[in-house]
């Protein structure tokens, strides 16, 4: 059953609206926290988006926050309900990472939680993720099936499908998910949603001093930009220990800002795989209408390419692999994990070795010659996916390889800036003719963050994709 995408007036507000809700007394945190987990409460038999629900805690939280509130102190999120993937560390809860088994309660929050913590958010919740974050689809044995708030048949995505399935289903007003090889911007596109990959070590990844090997970025999920943009405020900063500490910026002063006349590389060919993709028709219009609405706003648009090379692929497996196989000697008990899950990281601990550290080295190669394009250009605008959103079931009782064909298939578009490290905003870009959401991704060099949320709101101002709401089917 798709429900189809709704116009709504009126519906919940966003990130910036309830903080200032929350600063002006119109509501509590009480309140708002309260309506928040009824509503996860009421999703969850069906959507099924969160893997931890923090009710007690966050509620305590709540009226810690409205003392703090009433007493005149301010923050910038200051009584405001938000989740996290199960990948970052809140201390008194697991870290399971879509794994099934008995993990230990982590005994100290991540530095990203911590400022998230400093910053006054109530966290109700840690959202669903497929095992060690593998994945374009949400689901597994630890939990069974994220559902996609727009068809109850399809995937939000993944691997942070369970933070964009409550945020586009309004279950919270935005939340955080994490960036390895698209992990972010997938779900952002099929659930018509804004999702940022900001630069590499933007927001700490620290207990890891780097994830992946460099691949793995935090990032926010909101339906408006401006939301997306507190939020990766808020969350930005290095710990002491984290490997990478990028030039600081902020965003949020960027939305509404003219980003001036750009020049603006339309890509439609996909970076090197081995295997076949297709860039679905209906995703190809669509990343054309996006163009189009460009070039209405007064940019140059033309098509053209960055250089990816056909070796470009083998910098990214090592890095994945080897990251799978670190995660796997944390699991309790191995025996639970999917048999794919196994497979690959006996192939990161052949990738150990030598070459992950030719990886590491080549980088900066493929940066600059990637980055090559920037000569020309000042963003490069590509499909988010090649295909509208994937059935719940796309990749189960299949064997690895069949997996890594449907994976690539479906999205051979966002790893390249994995590997590279620069940021990457999806931009909604409208619903299929069976009312599925569709992206496009907003991609720069390095710490070009404030120009690509510039342009982003920008197409906001003009889309209104914010306005647009699943139908309720859950």
């Amino acid at each position: 059953m798709t429900s189809g995408p709704r116009t709504e007036h009126g519906h919940a507000p966003g990130l910036v609206d309830q903080v200032a809700a929350l600063a002006s007394g119109a509501t509590t945190s009480v309140a708002a926290t309260q309506e928040a987990l009824d509503r996860i409460d009421a999703t969850q038999p069906h959507l099924n988006a969160f893997k931890i629900v923090r009710r007690e805690k966050a509620l305590d939280e709540a009226a810690d926050a409205d003392r703090r509130l009433t007493q005149g102190e301010r923050a910038p999120l200051l009584g405001v309900p938000i989740a996290v993937k199960d990948d970052v560390d809140i201390a008194g809860e697991p870290t399971a990472f879509g794994c099934a088994g008995d993990f230990p309660a982590k005994t100290e929050d991540s530095e990203m939680v911590r400022r998230l913590r400093a910053a006054g958010a109530v966290i109700v919740g840690k959202t669903n993720a497929p095992e060690l974050g593998q994945w374009p689809l949400t689901g597994g044995s630890a939990f069974g099936y994220t559902r996609n708030p727009y068809s109850r048949e399809h995937t939000p995505g993944g691997s942070s499908g369970g933070t964009a399935a409550a945020v586009a289903a309004g279950l919270i007003s935005a939340g955080i998910g994490s960036d390895g090889a698209g992990s972010i911007r997938i779900p952002a596109a099929w659930t018509n949603l804004v999702g940022i990959k900001p630069q590499r070590g933007r927001i700490s990844t620290w207990p890891e001093a780097e994830a992946f090997y460099g691949l793995t970025v935090n990032g926010p999920l909101a339906r408006t930009v401006a939301d997306a943009a507190l939020l990766l405020d808020v969350a930005a900063g290095n710990h002491a220990g984290d490997v990478h500490k990028p030039t600081p910026v902020t965003v949020s002063d960027a939305v509404g800002r003219d980003p001036g006349k750009l020049n603006i590389a339309l890509s439609l060919r996909n970076p090197f795989t081995a295997t076949p993709v297709t860039l679905h028709p209906e995703v190809r219009l669509a990343v054309h209408s996006i163009a189009d609405t460009l070039r209405g706003l007064g940019h140059h648009v033309v098509v053209d390419d960055p250089a990816y090379g056909h070796v470009f692929g083998l910098n990214f497996l090592p890095r994945s692999l080897v990251g799978v196989d670190d995660w796997v000697k944390r699991v309790p008990d191995v025996s639970l994990l999917d048999p794919r899950t196994r497979a690959n990281a006996r192939s990161g601990s052949f990738l150990r070795g030598a070459p992950l550290k030719a990886a590491r080295a080549a980088e900066p190669r493929m940066r600059r010659r990637i980055g090559a394009i920037f000569d020309k250009y000042d963003v490069v605008l590509a499909p988010s996916t090649a295909t509208p959103p994937l059935a719940v079931t796309a990749i189960d009782g299949i064997g690895g390889w069949e997996t890594d064909k449907v994976m690539t298939g479906a999205c051979p578009y966002a790893w390249p800036w994995n590997v590279l490290g620069w940021p990457s905003i999806n931009v909604p870009a409208g619903f299929s003719k069976a009312g599925l959401p569709m992206g496009a991704q907003l991609m720069g060099n390095e710490n070009s963050e404030p120009l690509l949320v510039s342009l982003a709101s920008q197409l906001e101002s003009v889309l209104h994709w914010d306005r647009v709401r699943p139908e309720p089917w859950w």
